[in-house]
């Protein structure tokens, strides 16, 4: 049974999700929001926490080092770790993160990954203490993969953090149980730029519907927006 999913987003006024580029919060402090997001994040006390391959290899910093030779490595999947307290998860279907640890602050990292990944990749990975899950096909069947990290790494409670396209692809396929934004009292504004969910040119009408829950004023004037998804 898949984990409760939370999508966890915080955004300018104009839907933007970028808060290095938004407007001064009313006290002249941007890392007010970001410091608001970490906050809120703590308190759900998710089990995980997952991002694309971009928002990861913000936070991963590593460069390529695949070993000059390996062992036989595992299919369809390999955990390093079955006992952390929080672990790090990231849809890489094309096997383009490297990591300078195991975990993320503390969460121990688990990479999501399409069937056409290299055995040499998956040997840097296991050489690097992570954990990894290999799709069957060179997509990564989310619905399939959330039960298998629910069995074996016992996840309950994930935090969908993005950015817009894994949030698009969630809700698209039905699995996100609940949506809250954090909307700061600011704008960004530049042309062509991304919002917190992109779902393609299909769009998500008709797939998902949102049902309101709470609404609360947070310091700096950001309000938390709450709503459960429901599948259209």
């Amino acid at each position: 049974m898949k984990p409760t999913i939370m999508c966890l987003m915080e955004s300018s006024i104009d839907g933007r999700l970028h808060p290095s580029k938004f407007t001064e919060s009313p006290d002249g402090d941007k890392s007010s929001w970001s410091k608001l997001y970490e906050k809120l994040h703590s308190e759900l006390e998710g089990d995980a926490w997952i991002v694309g391959r971009v928002t990861m290899a913000e936070m991963s910093k590593g460069e390529p080092h695949p070993p000059a030779s390996h062992r036989p490595v595992s299919r369809p999947h390999h955990f390093a770790r079955r006992d952390a307290d929080g672990y790090a998860i990231a849809l890489d279907r094309s096997g383009k993160l490297h990591f300078r640890s195991d975990n993320i602050g503390g969460d121990h990292v688990v990479v999501l990954l399409g069937a056409n990944v290299p055995d040499s990749h998956l040997a840097e990975l296991v050489g690097d203490g992570v954990s990894y899950i290999v799709s069957d096909s060179n997509e990564i069947g989310l619905a399939a993969t959330l039960d298998l990290l629910a069995q074996e790494l016992g996840i309950r409670r994930l935090l969908l953090e993005g950015g817009r396209r894994i949030n698009g692809s969630f809700f698209a396929a039905g699995l996100v149980d609940e949506f809250r934004v954090l909307v700061a009292p600011a704008l960004d504004a530049r042309l062509n730029i991304e919002g917190i969910v992109d779902a393609g040119d299909e769009g998500l009408a008709g797939k998902v519907k949102l049902a309101f829950k709470t609404c609360e004023l947070l310091d700096h004037g950001v309000v938390l927006l709450c709503y459960a998804v429901e599948a259209e």
